[in-house]
C-alpha cells in the first residue's frame, strides 16, 4: 500500500450562476404556464379582431355604411375591416419597441387592454340610423385601435412562447401561439352562430349581434389574470443581463436586418391572404350563391377546428424535418388548390361546400400558418426579435392580408362573377410567399440565441 499522503482536500469546482453563464433554467411547468399564457391571450385577440372580420361580411355594411347600392355597401365595410391591416405595422412598431426595451410581458398586458375594450365599445355602439355619419367613424376608429392592438399582440405572445421553448420543441411551441387564430376564429363563429340561433333575423340585425362584443369583457379579464402571471422570457433576460438592449430597435432592424424583414414580409403575404380568403370573404361569396349563412358558418368552424389539430401537428413535424421545407411544400399545396377550392364552391352541394373548406382551410393553410411564427421568430437576433417579427409579419399582413376580401369582391365584380381571377390572386400571393421563402435559412433543432444567429446581409449566400 502507498505511504502516500493526502493534502489540503481542493476545493469543490464551482458551477457558475444562471446569470453568469448566460443560460437560464426553467421547469416544465414553467414552459407549460407560458406556453398557456400565449395561446389563452392569442385566442382572445384574434377572437376579438376576427369577430369584426365575420360582421363586416354579415351585418356592419347596412348597418353602419347603408347605400342603395348593396356591394357598394359591402365593400365600403370590408374596407374598414382592411383598414386595421394598414395600422397593424404601427401597431407593431410602437410595441415591438416597448417589447426589445422594457419587456414582452408587460407588453402583452397593454395590447390585450387594449383590443379587448375596443371590442366591448363595438357592442354599445350605435347605428347610422341613430346617430348618422357619426356612427361609421366611431367603428373605424375603434376598428383602427384592434390594428394597434393586434399589431403589438402578436410579436408579444410568438416570442412568449418560442423563447421559453426547448431547442427539439420550437416549432410546436411556435405552432401554439397561431393556433389561437383557429380558436378565435371558431369562438367567434360559435358566439355568432349561437346569437344567431336564439333570436330572429330582425332581432339579430338589430341587437343580437351585439352580444358577442360584449362577450369579449369576459374574455378579456381572464386573459389578464393569466397574463400577469408569467414571468418575463429568458431570451429577454439574457439581453438584459448582457447589457446588449438595442438603443432603437427599429433603426437597428432596418440598418442591419432588412434582408431578413423582406423575407419575413414575403413569406407572410401566403399565409394572411388566404387565411382571410378562407374565413372572411367565403362567407360572403357562399351566402352569394345560395348557401344559407348558419351552413356557411358551421363549414367554417369545423374546418378551423380540424385546422387547430393541423397546425400542432405541422408544428411538431417541422421539428424533425424543417421549417423551411415545410413551409414551401404548404405554399405548393395552396397554389395548386387555389382554383379548384372555388370550384367546389361554385356546385351549390353543402357536402362539397366542407369538403372545400376542410381541405383549404383545415388541412393546406395550417402547413404554412403553423410555422410563420417560428421561422420568424428563429430569424431575428434577440435584442430585436420582437421589433423584427413584428415588422416583417405585419407589413406582409397590410399588403395581402387586409386588402384580399376587398381584392376577391372587386375580382368578382369586375369579372361578372367568375372566380378563376380570384384564383389566379391566390396563386401569385402563393408565389411570392415561395420566393421569398427559398431565402430564409434552417433553424431547427438549433439553440435560438447563439452567435450563429442568422443574419441578413448573409441571408442569400447561407440559405439552404
Amino acid at each position: 500500500m502507498s505511504n502516500f499522503v493526502a493534502g489540503p482536500a481542493a476545493p469543490p469546482p464551482v458551477t457558475p450562476s444562471p446569470a453568469q453563464s448566460g443560460t437560464v433554467t426553467l421547469d416544465a411547468r414553467t414552459r407549460r404556464r407560458a406556453l398557456w399564457g400565449s395561446a389563452v391571450g392569442s385566442t382572445i385577440e384574434w377572437y376579438d379582431y376576427f369577430l369584426y372580420g365575420t360582421m363586416s361580411g354579415l351585418i356592419f355594411g347596412p348597418l353602419f355604411f347603408p347605400s342603395d347600392n348593396a356591394a357598394v355597401s359591402q365593400m365600403l365595410s370590408l374596407a374598414t375591416f382592411a383598414l386595421a391591416f394598414v395600422i397593424r405595422p404601427f401597431g407593431g412598431v410602437i410595441f415591438s419597441h416597448i417589447g426589445d426595451r422594457i419587456g414582452r410581458k408587460k407588453t402583452l398586458v397593454i395590447t390585450l387592454s387594449l383590443m379587448g375594450v375596443s371590442t366591448v365599445l363595438m357592442g354599445v355602439l350605435p347605428t347610422y340610423a341613430a346617430i348618422g355619419l357619426a356612427a361609421p367613424i366611431l367603428l373605424t376608429v375603434l376598428r383602427v385601435l384592434q390594428g394597434v392592438a393586434l399589431g403589438g399582440e402578436w410579436g408579444g405572445g410568438l416570442l412568449l412562447a418560442v423563447e421559453y421553448s426547448e431547442k427539439n420543441r420550437r416549432g410546436l411551441y411556435g405552432a401554439v401561439p397561431q393556433t389561437g387564430a383557429m380558436l378565435g376564429l371558431a369562438l367567434g363563429n360559435i358566439a355568432v352562430l349561437a346569437s344567431d340561433a336564439v333570436f330572429s333575423d330582425d332581432q339579430f340585425e338589430s341587437f343580437g349581434w351585439r352580444i358577442p362584443f360584449l362577450l369579449s369583457a369576459v374574455l378579456l379579464v381572464v386573459g389578464l389574470w393569466i397574463r400577469k402571471k408569467i414571468d418575463e422570457t429568458p431570451s429577454f433576460k439574457k439581453v438584459v443581463e448582457s447589457g446588449t438592449k438595442a438603443k432603437v430597435p427599429l433603426v437597428e432592424t432596418f440598418r442591419n436586418h432588412r434582408w431578413t424583414v423582406l423575407m419575413a414580409t414575403g413569406a407572410k403575404v401566403v399565409e394572411t391572404s388566404t387565411f382571410f380568403i378562407f374565413a372572411t370573404f367565403t362567407l360572403s361569396y357562399a351566402v352569394s350563391l345560395g348557401f344559407e349563412r348558419s351552413t356557411v358558418l358551421n363549414a367554417i368552424l369545423v374546418s378551423a377546428i380540424v385546422g387547430f389539430g393541423a397546425m400542432l401537428a405541422v408544428g411538431a413535424i417541422s421539428d424533425r424535418i424543417g421549417r423551411k421545407r415545410t413551409f414551401l411544400g404548404g405554399t405548393v399545396a395552396i397554389f395548386v388548390y387555389a382554383i379548384p377550392f372555388f370550384w367546389l364552391l361554385n356546385q351549390g352541394s353543402v357536402v362539397l361546400l366542407y369538403v372545400a373548406c376542410l381541405i383549404g382551410f383545415g388541412l393546406i393553410w395550417p402547413i404554412y400558418g403553423a410555422l410563420i411564427g417560428t421561422l420568424l421568430a428563429e430569424s431575428f437576433t434577440p435584442d430585436i426579435r420582437y421589433t423584427g417579427s413584428s415588422l416583417g409579419y405585419q407589413i406582409g399582413a397590410a399588403i395581402a392580408g387586409g386588402p384580399a376580401p376587398l381584392i376577391a369582391t372587386a375580382l368578382l365584380t369586375a369579372y361578372d362573377g367568375a372566380y378563376v381571377p380570384i384564383g389566379l390572386f391566390v396563386m401569385t400571393c402563393a408565389a411570392i410567399s415561395f420566393i421569398a421563402v427559398s431565402f430564409a435559412k434552417e433553424r431547427a433543432g438549433q439553440e435560438l440565441d447563439t452567435e450563429d444567429e442568422a443574419q441578413p446581409a448573409t441571408l442569400m449566400t447561407e440559405a439552404k
